[in-house]
């Protein structure tokens, strides 16, 4: 029974080395394997490089669709705000037109149907652009804006204080919301 005994505490010594022994041999294949492949550090480095490249990338791109986005929203607000500014500045015309037949109408009695009538239309026509943001632009007797007027000349002031003023206004300015549809066109005193 001794001899059992001790042929058990040698086999558990014998298991005992040979793990020991295993676990060498793995330890020094993994170094082997190590100096076998030295790309392990560089194949690190190469993948954390394209890692930071893409993110990168990726940070660019999400910027510039934001960009994008932003760019988008805000014409379209344009195109509503602004939208039918070629169809409201091709009306202008017939407005000025208006505006000098109002002018030479004759005030006979027999022709007030005729005035009262054209008044009408005179006056929804300049409620239709009311309602689309169209307003009038103040212009006889201000300073002179080169922003908002267009000079076609000067001549002598007729008043002291009528000096880099307008003082006579040829076609009326019109403003779209607060954007200049069309400057006025004006004669300036010098």
């Amino acid at each position: 029974m001794a001899d059992k005994k001790k042929e058990t505490q040698e086999e558990k010594e014998n298991k005992k080395s040979m793990e020991h022994t295993e676990h060498k041999h793995s330890e020094e294949h993994e170094k082997k394997e190590k100096k076998s492949h030295p790309s392990y550090k560089s194949k690190y480095e190469e993948l954390e490089k394209d890692y930071k490249e893409l993110h990168e990338r990726y940070l660019r791109l999400s910027a510039e669709f934001d960009n994008f986005r932003k760019r988008t929203l805000k014409e379209k607000a344009d195109l509503s705000k602004y939208g039918g500014e070629q169809v409201l500045l091709s009306l202008l015309p017939v407005v000025d037109d208006f505006d000098r037949a109002m002018a030479s109408m004759p005030e006979h009695e027999e022709c007030a149907s005729y005035i009262e009538g054209i008044t009408l239309i005179y006056n929804k026509l300049l409620d239709f652009l009311r309602q689309n943001g169209v307003t009038e632009m103040e212009a006889l007797h201000q300073e002179f804006d080169p922003d908002l007027h267009d000079a076609l000349t000067k001549i002598p002031a007729p008043e002291e204080d009528l000096k880099g003023k307008v003082v006579e206004v040829l076609q009326k300015g019109y403003y779209l919301k607060e954007k200049v549809l069309r400057h006025a066109k004006v004669v300036v005193g010098e």
